[in-house]
């Protein structure tokens, strides 16, 4: 990251958030498949941690729970803010 921008104009950029449970690869064939009801496997272990994704980055590591009706992520465990600026 350049040296001469400021960080306090960076706070107040928005950034997408997004949240990964998993991944697959599928054939095509199977791709059109799919009906309601299909189930596909991903590849993480139930219990694993989520990713927290900040431009395909991974910014943190949490797990899901219920916050007034809405999902949502405790975070577990977190990339120093230092890092978190060079991933974004």
């Amino acid at each position: 990251m350049p040296g001469n921008i400021n960080p306090e104009v960076l706070q107040n950029i928005v950034v997408n958030l997004s949240i990964e449970v998993g991944r697959a690869q599928i054939k095509i064939k199977d791709l059109m498949r799919l009906t309601q009801g299909s189930v596909v496997e991903l590849d993480r272990i139930a219990g694993e941690p989520l990713d927290l994704l900040v431009n395909n980055s991974v910014v943190a590591q949490g797990e899901i729970v219920l916050v007034n009706d809405r999902y949502g992520v405790r975070l577990t465990r977190v990339v120093p803010s230092s890092e978190r600026l060079k991933l974004i």
